[in-house]
Parts: structure tokens; C-alpha cells; sequence
């Protein structure tokens, strides 16, 4: 991504001490890397994978499932499995390919969009991932969802529920 960044009119070719300057200053925050990341990869995705990635955005770690809770769909692994075969800035993080997370920069990215393009979705997808993770065990995830969505109570609810272990 970088490299692509360098590639970009700013800079002018063949000056070595802006490239090295440019090198050192590059963050993932940078303008080039953002408008590359929504404008080639995820503009060029079809509407569904789209709604996909941005819904599910809101997750560190993603299995089928989970996404289908999230979303609402029925696809959820057959999406995750499609976007690592798209090389779609998407990590296995297991050898059965059942859990994935979407390389960070992409990740946050995709989490400003969607506070930006579905603000009032955000909530509610929180707490479709709390729902989850109650229902399958894991509530520290639940509760760290709960919170997300600023749903309090249910946070408390599940706070009390561990809080002797």
C-alpha cells in the first residue's frame, strides 16, 4: 500500500529525499492508502459484499455465524470464505478457516464508513454481536459489545452474572 502511495503525483520522480521523508512519515492514516482502500477495493465489491463488510466491520474476530447474526443473512461463511479466495485484506486466524479478522487498517476503515454512511445501524449490529457471544459462551465479548452499542444495562447484566468467577 505504500507503494502505491509513492506512486502518487506528490511526489516527484526520482527525488530520493522526498521518498525517504515520505517513507518515514507514512501511516496507515494516510490519504492515499484511505481513498485507495474504499475507492479500488471496496467501490469495485458488489452492493451485498459491500453491506458485508461494513456490518461485520464492527467485529475483531469473524466466523460464519457470528456474521450471520450480525447481518441477518445466511451466508456468512460462504462471504468470509470468498473474500480470503479475493485476497480481500482478510486474515484466517485458525487452520479450519472458521475464524477471521480483517487486516486493521481495512477494519477501521470500513468503521468509519459505516458510522458515516449508517450511524444509526451501529448500535444494533453491537447488539446482535452481544447476543451472540452470550449465546455461545464468550461474555466477555458480549459484555465488550454491550458497551459498543451503550446498551448499559444488558453491559451490567453480564458483568453481574461473571463478576464472582
Amino acid at each position: 500500500m505504500a507503494a502505491l502511495a509513492m506512486k502518487a503525483p506528490l511526489l516527484p520522480e526520482g527525488d530520493a529525499a522526498s521518498r525517504h521523508e515520505f517513507v518515514v512519515a507514512f501511516a496507515g492514516d494516510d490519504r492515499h492508502v484511505a481513498d485507495y482502500l474504499m475507492e479500488e477495493v471496496l467501490q469495485r465489491q458488489p452492493t451485498h459484499v459491500q453491506t458485508f463488510l461494513l456490518q461485520t466491520s464492527i467485529l475483531e474476530r469473524l466466523c460464519g455465524p457470528l456474521c450471520d447474526a450480525v447481518t441477518g443473512r445466511d451466508d456468512g461463511q460462504d462471504t468470509l470464505a470468498a473474500l480470503e479466495q479475493s485476497d480481500l485484506f482478510i486474515v484466517p486466524l485458525d487452520d479450519r478457516r472458521e475464524w477471521y479478522r480483517y487486516h486493521r487498517l481495512f477494519s477501521d476503515l470500513l468503521q468509519q464508513r459505516l458510522r458515516k454512511t449508517f450511524p444509526d445501524d451501529v448500535a444494533a449490529l453491537h447488539r446482535r454481536a452481544s447476543a451472540w457471544y452470550v449465546a455461545n459462551g464468550d461474555i466477555p465479548s458480549a459484555i465488550d459489545h454491550a458497551l459498543d452499542a451503550e446498551d448499559f444495562a444488558n453491559a451490567a447484566d453480564l458483568v453481574a452474572q461473571v463478576a464472582e468467577a
